[in-house]
């Protein structure tokens, strides 16, 4: 009996490494190319914050960017800007629409080269506008 369950064992456990790497063999060959652009099915909105380093003054700050490369890097092609708004006093805010799967590319972007001249916050973001227009015209 005790062969029985150890080979009944081994059985689940050779199962288990198979299944395992069939999910991941299909998720390596699903996942969206690098370069993927936004769709209806993939796109995600992301709402970034850079907040001024105010204790630097703006030419310095400009400097900096240049220097790190953030305009050149920053959007990446097939990553569209929604919305890019100064806030003054505070900085800049921008509203972008990419795919999820170059979520990590954009945010290794602000790492690399935006870093320093500006304090970085991300916001998952979803539009609201048609929605809370409507609310609007009902409750008129």
């Amino acid at each position: 009996m005790g062969r029985r369950i150890g080979w009944l064992t081994a059985a689940a456990a050779l199962a288990g490494v198979l299944a395992l790497n069939a999910s991941a063999l299909a998720q390596t060959a699903a996942a969206p190319a690098a370069n993927a652009a936004p769709t209806a099915d993939n796109a995600i909105l992301l709402t970034v914050f850079l907040k001024h380093d105010q204790s630097r003054p703006l030419n310095e700050l400009n400097a900096q960017l240049e220097k790190q490369g953030f305009y050149k890097a920053f959007p990446p092609p097939g990553v569209e800007v929604v919305s890019w708004n100064v806030l003054m006093g505070i900085g800049q805010v921008v509203t972008l629409r990419l795919p999820a799967s170059r979520l990590r590319e954009v945010n290794r972007i602000f790492e690399t080269t935006a870093w320093g001249p500006y304090h970085t916050e991300f916001y998952p973001t979803y539009d609201y506008k048609a929605a809370g227009l409507a609310e609007h015209d009902k409750a008129k």
